[in-house]
């Protein structure tokens, strides 16, 4: 499991506002911690949302355009992980750190 890898993830359930459904997610937790705890950290991806930089990044997503919701970005356990479908591009996954960072007020 490393970070840019894109799973299919089950997020329900949910509460309030909370992104729902099983839908692709970007894992953005450091790969050595991925292998070392139960739960990962990701950023789930639309492709129904519109892009709004910084918080909803557009990004290549199998092949489609989707849109990295940056402020949805959640801790879920490894049994929520379905399926491996890819990754992020380096570009893509840039972009998506900096949304992060800009969220979480990390720069």
């Amino acid at each position: 499991m490393n970070r840019g890898d894109i799973y299919w993830v089950n997020l329900d359930p949910t509460q309030g506002a909370e992104i729902r459904k099983i839908r692709p997610c970007v894992v953005v937790s450091a790969t050595p911690v991925n292998r070392a705890r139960r739960t990962v950290i990701v950023v789930p991806l639309s492709t129904e949302a519109k892009a709004h930089p910084p918080i909803a990044i557009p990004v290549k997503c199998l092949g489609k355009e989707a849109v990295a919701v940056c402020d949805q970005i959640r801790a879920v356990d490894k049994a929520r992980l379905m399926r491996l479908e890819g990754y992020l591009s380096s570009q893509d996954l840039e972009a998506l750190d900096d949304g992060v960072k800009q969220v979480l007020s990390l720069d």
